[in-house]
């Protein structure tokens, strides 16, 4: 068991307990992925058949709208990432996903992942846990995205990614919020 996967480890025990026999499984399982900042960690003309656990760095995950780019949200540290219709229905979809930082992961396949599922029930558990996470952050953006000014966006993203913020360039963070990136300066200038 490696130093890293120690760390992987107690991520998965928040949510369930791991015995030596998961443990192992999981170190058969899962790999070690680094990306340099401004590498496409998925190509959304590919089908997703990776989620990526990220011990360092920081993505982006985006789509593509009248030619522009268009941010949808920023997997940190001690976070999974990955294309998530695309990686469960296995066709694609509409979201990249690009490094922007230099990061390092940890890697697993949706196909042990279905292994994993199949053998060890406390997996499932820990999915059906931590998706809840997931899903109550997606309700708190499409809220904010449909009822909020943009000074209130603005503070709803800087409440959700609280340690990270700082890390995201001001034009992500801008077509995140979807508003014009001097809208967002002058936001910021008035905090």
């Amino acid at each position: 068991m490696t130093e890293i996967n120690t760390a992987l480890f107690r991520h998965f025990e928040k949510y369930i307990s791991l015995s030596d026999e998961l443990k192992s499984a999981l170190n058969d399982r899962i790999s070690f992925a680094a990306f340099k900042k401004g590498e496409l960690v998925h190509d959304a003309n590919k089908i997703c058949t990776k989620s990526y656990f990220i011990q360092k760095g920081l993505f982006r995950a985006y789509f593509i709208k009248d030619g522009k780019e268009i941010s949808e949200y920023f997997p940190a540290e001690n976070e999974w990432s990955n294309s998530p219709k695309s990686f469960i229905t296995r066709q694609k979809d509409i979201y990249f996903i690009e490094a922007i930082e230099d990061s390092e992961t940890f890697c697993l396949s949706v196909e042990d992942l279905v292994f994993l599922f199949d053998h060890y029930p406390e997996m499932e558990r820990y999915s059906r846990l931590s998706m809840g996470t997931v899903f109550g952050h997606l309700m708190e953006r499409i809220t904010s995205l449909r009822f909020t000014t943009a000074k209130e966006k603005y503070e709803h993203f800087i409440r959700t990614y609280n340690d990270i913020h700082h890390r995201i360039p001001l034009g992500m963070v801008a077509s995140y919020l979807g508003i014009a990136q001097e809208t967002l300066s002058r936001i910021r200038s008035e905090r």
